[in-house]
């Protein structure tokens, strides 16, 4: 293949950067976070949109559109699919997955946080109050995970390893069939039957159309009592005034919340007094590592475009994933 021109939306002074050097020497590079950074570079053959740089995109897409292939450092879409490229050829990657460890690990770091009731040690800690009470184990609750993707797996694989039974929803059931992490899987109109069976629910879905409200009062309603709900996947995918009613009821034992509809989450937001919420301000996967993650995926993923092999992370741009 001839000299591979690559656009890198991304603050130049990024660590992660020093990635780059892994591909080929006859690579032509440009970095940049303004319009300027490439008003002389030639027109792109990949495109890489780093995090936060969405507006950037948009106003380099007359030229980035004529791009063989577009990759986002990002895993979540939903404020990167603007219409024109939606409607576009370009083919388009993400980092889906790429995160997938550290959230799995927060997922049972959640169900363990109310199943011990971590809150109330360290409240009574503080206070200086001797207060034994009796804690719950993890071993044989069952545990649902909305939307099977690679956050979902890793989830599921700590949840077995923890003696839970694991059950799933997702669009396509028959591709889990003979899943050894699996002992159920429902697809999306068996939803309310799943969420009935579980303790603990983790929803790991992208914000898309389709999945926008699918936790909703009655979704809520079928849970429960003493259930607890996950969210790792996007704020909108929960019907956040009826998250909010359930938790004030208590018709739900409590909430861990990564994600939220408006980010950063407003001053005296309910999310905030309420005692069982446990509420990560959307950093639960960020690790020392994190960003040098996504920068490697797409390294080796732009080793197969130049070798003319499948890309991985294949985006379906009208479905939003």
């Amino acid at each position: 293949m001839s000299q591979v021109k690559v656009w890198i939306l991304n603050p130049p002074t990024a660590p992660s950067l020093r990635l780059l050097e892994q591909l080929p020497g006859s690579t032509h590079i440009i970095v940049g976070e303004s319009e300027e950074a490439f008003e002389n570079a030639p027109d792109p053959d990949v495109a890489v949109c780093g995090i936060g740089k969405v507006s950037l995109l948009r106003r380099l897409w007359p030229r980035i559109q004529k791009a063989r292939w577009l990759h986002s450092l990002t895993a979540g879409l939903e404020n990167v699919l603007f219409p024109e490229l939606v409607e576009s050829s370009i083919t388009m990657s993400n980092a889906k997955g790429v995160y997938g460890r550290s959230l799995g690990e927060f997922a049972i770091a959640s169900a363990l946080y109310f199943a011990k009731d971590f809150r109330r040690m360290v409240r009574s800690q503080q206070a200086g109050v001797w207060d034994p009470f009796d804690v719950e184990e993890l071993t044989g609750r069952t545990f649902g995970i909305v939307g099977y993707g690679g956050i979902g797996r890793e989830a599921a694989r700590r949840a077995k390893a923890m003696d839970m039974k694991v059950l799933v929803i997702r669009r396509h059931p028959e591709q889990s069939a003979s899943d050894p992490l699996i002992d159920g899987v429902y697809a999306r109109g068996d939803l309310r039957q799943m969420l009935a069976l579980c303790d603990y629910v983790l929803v790991a879905t992208p914000n898309t159309p389709e999945t926008k409200g699918m936790i909703g009062e009655a979704e809520l309603r079928a849970m429960k009592p003493e259930a607890v709900l996950i969210n790792l996947g996007r704020g909108p995918v929960i019907d956040e005034a009826a998250l909010i009613a359930a938790l004030e009821e208590c018709r739900i034992k409590g909430a861990a919340l990564d994600v939220f509809n408006q980010e950063p989450l407003p001053e005296g937001h309910a999310f905030y007094r309420l005692d069982n919420v446990l509420l990560s301000p959307h950093c639960a996967d960020h690790t020392p590592g994190w960003l040098d993650e996504s920068m490697q995926f797409f390294v080796d993923n732009f080793g197969r475009f130049v070798k003319g092999e499948p890309l991985q992370n294949l985006v379906n741009k009208k479905l939003g994933y």
